[in-house]
């Protein structure tokens, strides 16, 4: 959806470019599909013009050529008059009167499918983002699976906001990058849709770190005279010896998206000299006998780098992505990437499922091919039925559509693609649920090794089980397959809800025990009532929330029978369990009730809060709370690595936020006169990767202080690379002062990182 807002009717010379567009989006119709009826594009297009008029979008022009260019995107992917048309209409039904109904009683059912399976889910109330981010990720698949152009029409309305972003308010500009380079770009790539991930992640990491995207763009700017000058004299030098041997090729160039390098230099922990594939060759030829012949004339001609080669045409990727790979080394040390393919190859590697998908007047099978690349969305689909949580679906979906792949082999030459580092748990589950459930240990090249080591490219592994055994809770923090996390994950939902089922009917008849309260009495309706109260849907589900520690047994018979018993007072846990507070526990939840870090816990007003050690969250930060039986609830950052394997047991989660500040405890570092209170500060640890030169500590102590920010501690040494890390601990007063900081820091010359530590 594009930003609208009501205006008068567009003017002449609005109307003009728009007609000019329509031309320009008809003749590119007739170019690539010339036996397709564009009379139903036609009156999409005047259903359009009628239902948007008046409308204008955040940059001023008029709203209807939004529309118009994620339409001009469809027919630059070749698509089928009816996806171009559904590509006009697609936000009629959320931003016009015009229902579903509407759409399919004047363009088809076709038509009306894709334009609701894009539409977002807008009319119903949402607990936050989160949940209304999942649910419309899961509409949008769910109709993906009948139809895969619902997600190829997204993609292209996606790609022409992004294109259009800075018309808006910079914490929508953030908040949409954000979610294009976690599920949109992602999807482009599991898709094999190469031209559109690629300028999706570009056009977001633009938004999302506006520093280092300056940083990298500088860097490769100014080594793209030199690189293109390399770069075309490889060209002339391979296409002269191609020439020669009789091949018949087209040999392109280019250096790596900006986005693709500051990945690099992240993971790699380096600087921008030694990204190995920053320059890139391909070759592109008529036959798979002639990639591997262009192959051996490359090695001939250069020395390639050991560990570099890969073979995507013998062992394409899931997405199906074909070519072959090598890197190696020029004149003065160059190294660049080399990748080979046939046009057809380059065709899919471009386009993906977008190349394939063609549809005929009444509409026409898939390929066996196109049914492979959208097996996973299935499986997808069918998965998370058993997710009732948004944060586990979207972070399970997340890890489903990026997976860089390790190919590795049953005793019998099976191939099974598994995620990079898998291990022999997510081989098992790869084989079967069952052998998954049962796997006790396993067999790598013949050897036994440990179930959390990590598989590696041509690995043969066996996997031995036993009857009777069962999933363990710690393999959550190593497995890395979506499949192998969501079988365990529901195998331990399964038996740790019957357990709490137990646990909570126990701890409540122990209650009533206590203050003689007969629970015979209590009838279904009253069990009911109460389990509403407290937001779950059943009386076993209100059992196992206090068999979790989510509620305490004491707080529901209250609720049960009012009057009879006492809320809990200071001292007594969720659990129950009554313990006298230390001094630091008796100051720690009056401090938290009362001053500016206080953690607000939804429902609650007895629970001992506290940040989780291992990812020391910040106010600010997105949170998420875990009830322990016995010490309350820890609350980490959304992003906590350890929040993945918390996620299980959703029943132990809870609601947590930020309480509000009060008027005279300002956020972000902005003081309110001389006098106000010095606002509550958290510990952080600041990584610095930089050069190793005379000044540098100086500098950057310099630049800390300025900010009047409190340093805690310091220490330094050099790397491996000729430089230096540098740590500090910093008292940070929330996400924007601590963001500011950062920034601040990457601004000093020769500082090539700054990374927050999780832990202290």
């Amino acid at each position: 959806m594009a930003t609208a807002q009501t205006a008068s009717l567009t003017p002449e010379s609005g109307r003009d470019l728009l007609a000019d567009r329509f031309r320009e989006l008809i003749a590119t119709v007739r170019k690539n599909r010339p036996s397709d009826d564009t009379e139903i594009i036609r009156k999409a297009w005047d259903y359009c013009l009628e239902h948007h008029n008046g409308q204008l979008r955040a940059s001023g022009e008029p709203y209807v050529l939004h529309p118009l260019e994620v339409a001009q995107v469809l027919a630059e992917m070749k698509l089928d008059s009816t996806a171009i048309a559904a590509g006009l209409l697609h936000d009629a039904v959320e931003d016009t009167p015009v229902t579903t109904e509407d759409i399919s009683a004047r363009f088809g059912e076709q038509v009306a499918h894709l334009v609701e399976g894009v539409t977002k889910i807008d009319k119903i109330q949402f607990a936050n983002r989160e949940d209304r981010q999942a649910e419309n990720v899961r509409k949008m698949l769910l109709a993906m699976v009948s139809d895969v152009r619902v997600v190829i029409i997204k993609l292209a309305d996606r790609l022409h906001n992004m294109r259009t972003l800075e018309h808006l308010a910079p914490h929508r500009q953030q908040a949409i990058a954000r979610e294009t380079l976690d599920i949109y770009a992602p999807l482009a790539h599991r898709l094999g849709m190469g031209k559109v991930r690629g300028e999706l992640e570009d056009l977001a990491f633009r938004y999302v770190d506006p520093f280092t995207y300056e940083q990298v763009s500088s860097a490769v700017e100014s080594r793209r005279s030199e690189g293109e000058e390399f770069l075309a004299n490889v060209e002339a030098t391979l296409a002269d010896r191609l020439n020669e041997e009789g091949i018949t090729a087209r040999v392109e160039w280019r250096i790596k998206r900006l986005y693709s390098v500051s990945q690099k230099l992240r993971e790699a922990d380096t600087n921008i000299d030694q990204v190995y594939d920053l320059l890139a060759i391909r070759v592109i030829t008529g036959s798979v006998a002639h990639c591997y012949a262009v192959f051996g004339i490359i090695h001939g001609l250069w020395r390639p780098v050991p560990g570099r080669i890969k073979d995507f045409i013998a062992m394409p990727r899931p997405n199906l992505y074909q070519s072959l790979h090598t890197t190696v080394i020029g004149e003065r040390g160059h190294q660049f990437e080399v990748q080979i393919r046939t046009e057809e190859m380059h065709r899919i590697a471009e386009e993906g499922i977008a190349a394939h998908w063609k549809y005929k007047a009444g509409g026409s099978p898939i390929s066996a091919r196109d049914e492979q690349r959208l097996a996973w969305v299935r499986q997808l689909v069918e998965w998370q039925r058993e997710m009732t949580d948004p944060n586990e679906f979207l972070s399970t979906l997340k890890i489903d559509l990026y997976p860089e792949e390790v190919y590795t082999f049953t005793p019998k030459g099976k191939v099974v693609v598994l995620p990079k580092d898998a291990t022999p748990i997510d081989f098992a589950y790869s084989i079967h649920t069952e052998v998954g459930n049962t796997c006790v240990s396993a067999k790598v090249n013949g050897r036994i090794a440990p179930l959390r080591s990590k598989l590696r490219n041509g690995d043969i592994v066996e996997v031995v089980t036993q009857n009777g055994h069962t999933p363990s809770r710690d393999w959550l923090t190593f497995v890395k397959s979506s499949r192998a996390r969501n079988k365990i994950k529901h195998w331990l939902n399964e038996h740790q809800r019957e357990r709490a089922i137990d646990i909570g009917r126990k701890l409540l008849e122990r209650e009533a025990r206590k203050y003689k309260v007969s629970l015979n009495k209590f009838m279904d309706a009253d069990y009911a009532r109460v389990a509403a109260d407290y937001g779950v849907a059943t009386p076993i589900d209100l059992l196992a929330t206090i068999g979790f520690g989510k509620y305490s047994a004491r707080q529901v018979l209250n609720k049960l029978s009012p009057g009879v018993i006492s809320l809990p007072v200071p001292g007594e846990l969720e659990s129950g369990v009554e313990t006298k507070p230390t001094v630091s526990e008796a100051v720690t939840r009056v401090h938290l009730a009362t001053k500016t870090d206080s953690l607000q816990v939804e429902g609650q007003n007895d629970l001992l809060i506290y940040r989780a050690r291992c990812c020391n969250p910040i106010r600010g930060e997105e949170i998420i709370g875990y009830v322990t039986r016995g010490k309350g609830v820890a609350v980490h950052a959304r992003s906590c690595p350890n929040v993945q394997n918390l996620l299980y047991e959703s029943d132990r989660r809870i609601n947590v936020e930020w309480a509000r500040l009060a008027p005279s405890e300002p956020a972000g570092g902005q003081k309110n006169g001389a006098h106000a209170p010095r606002p509550v500060t958290y510990p952080v640890k600041l990584t610095i990767l930089c050069d190793d030169r005379p000044g540098m500590l100086k500098e950057l102590t310099a630049i800390i202080s300025d900010d009047g920010t409190n340093i805690r501690g310091v220490d330094s040494k050099s790397d491996d690379h000729g430089g230096a890390v540098v740590e500090f601990i910093v008292e940070a007063e929330d996400v924007r002062h601590l963001t500011k900081l950062v920034t601040n820091l990457r601004r000093v010359a020769g500082v090539r990182d700054v990374q927050r530590a999780q832990k202290l």
